[in-house]
């Protein structure tokens, strides 16, 4: 699967590294409602150049995982600051 990293010199992959690291960054520095969106330009960074349709779950499933997914926040980041901001588009 990533065999193209074995045909690139050690400047090649030392700009990938640079652009994978930025990638992660920014995926990382993500907040607010920004945690909630779909990220095809993280994944944009992998040499294989495909659009996979996501499954997306029905509404009331979809809503349980949001719920889930916040309450993570609240397990593993307690004491993460945080914001009433209204989502806008």
């Amino acid at each position: 699967m990533d065999t193209d990293l074995e045909q690139m010199s050690r400047e090649q992959l030392v700009e990938e590294v640079k652009s994978l690291r930025q990638g992660i960054r920014q995926h990382r520095d993500s907040s607010g409602h920004e945690l909630c969106w779909h990220h095809p330009t993280l994944w944009g960074l992998l040499p294989e150049k495909t659009d996979p349709i996501p499954l997306v779950p029905d509404w009331p499933q979809f809503m349980q995982g949001c719920v889930r997914y916040r309450q993570s926040l609240d397990e593993q980041a307690p004491d993460a600051p945080r914001t009433n901001e209204p989502y806008e588009e």
